[in-house]
């Protein structure tokens, strides 16, 4: 459920009507990606504007966002206000992160403006009203979600590429059971961390209430080439499944053929053992 203000609503520096061709001013907006999980629940204060994600506006220009995929996106704090809330919340942060991954932009709030996003520079707009900051804080965190997950995948990539090699030039299965299955725990650690992780390519629910808005998500969506990102993350998940199940695959030949010899070696003992015992007694 949503309940956003007005976009009208939370212009820096106070809440009244703008004067067009006033100095416009900047805010930086953060993500930071601070854990695997944020339980937010119970934590309303100041004014809330949306439940999913938990926002809050503690300020004229000051929001925060929760998402429950570990990510906590700030507008208009300094990073000792970031550190201070974030030092509130850990309790309720699972898997928290000492390095933590952040995507930053910069909001030129302008009154009379245009929503504009202009590559690599300031994302443009009238106001910073409710509605604006939860556009901005899905992308943001979105984006620093994404970067994770490449990182993830990657490390796995970096586990599998051995094996693929010693397969390829051999034309035999590494003979290393336990790396083989830590590969095959990475492959499946990786694919169950990333099932059910934020639907990137689903827009936000603000845009039900706030249509307008839509133009500016889809611009920022095509900055940060969200959808792309998500795409090749998908395409490189499902390698790594297909490999981890290849590699499973590998192993059970193994034991199979493995059995198959130890089954041979006990007939072949079963009959040296009865023909010795056939020469005794006729010796």
């Amino acid at each position: 459920m949503i309940a956003v203000g007005t976009q009208n609503e939370g212009m820096p520096g106070g809440s009244g009507a703008a004067t067009v061709g006033a100095k416009p001013e900047r805010i930086l907006a953060r993500a930071l990606l601070v854990g695997d999980r944020i339980d937010a629940a119970g934590l309303e204060r100041g004014e809330m504007v949306a439940t999913a994600p938990l926002a809050l506006r503690l300020g004229p220009a000051k929001f925060v966002a929760l998402y429950r995929f570990g990510v906590a996106v700030f507008v208009g704090f300094t990073p000792a206000e970031e550190q201070s809330f974030l030092d509130e919340i850990a309790e309720r942060i699972a898997g928290s992160r000492e390095r933590k991954n952040d995507e930053t932009a910069v909001l030129e709030i302008s009154p009379g403006a245009e929503d504009r996003v202009l590559p690599g520079g300031p994302i443009h707009m009238p106001d910073l009203s409710a509605a604006r900051f939860l556009v901005i804080a899905d992308v943001l965190a979105k984006t620093v979600s994404l970067a994770r997950d490449e990182g993830a995948l990657s490390g796995v990539f970096d586990s599998i590429e051995p094996f693929a090699a010693e397969l390829a030039r051999t034309g035999h299965a590494p003979w290393n059971r336990r790396k083989m299955l830590r590969v095959i725990g990475q492959a499946l650690l990786a694919q169950h961390r990333m099932s059910g992780r934020v639907a990137v390519e689903e827009t936000p629910d603000v845009l039900w209430d706030h249509p307008s808005l839509d133009r500016l998500y889809t611009r920022l969506a095509d900055e940060y080439e969200l959808r792309e990102r998500a795409r090749a993350v998908t395409r490189k998940l499902g390698v790594i499944v297909e490999t981890g199940q290849a590699l499973t695959d590998i192993l059970d030949v193994d034991r199979a053929m493995r059995l198959e010899a130890v089954i041979v070696i006990l007939i072949l003992a079963e009959i040296l053992i009865a023909l010795v015992q056939i020469f005794l007694r006729h010796g």
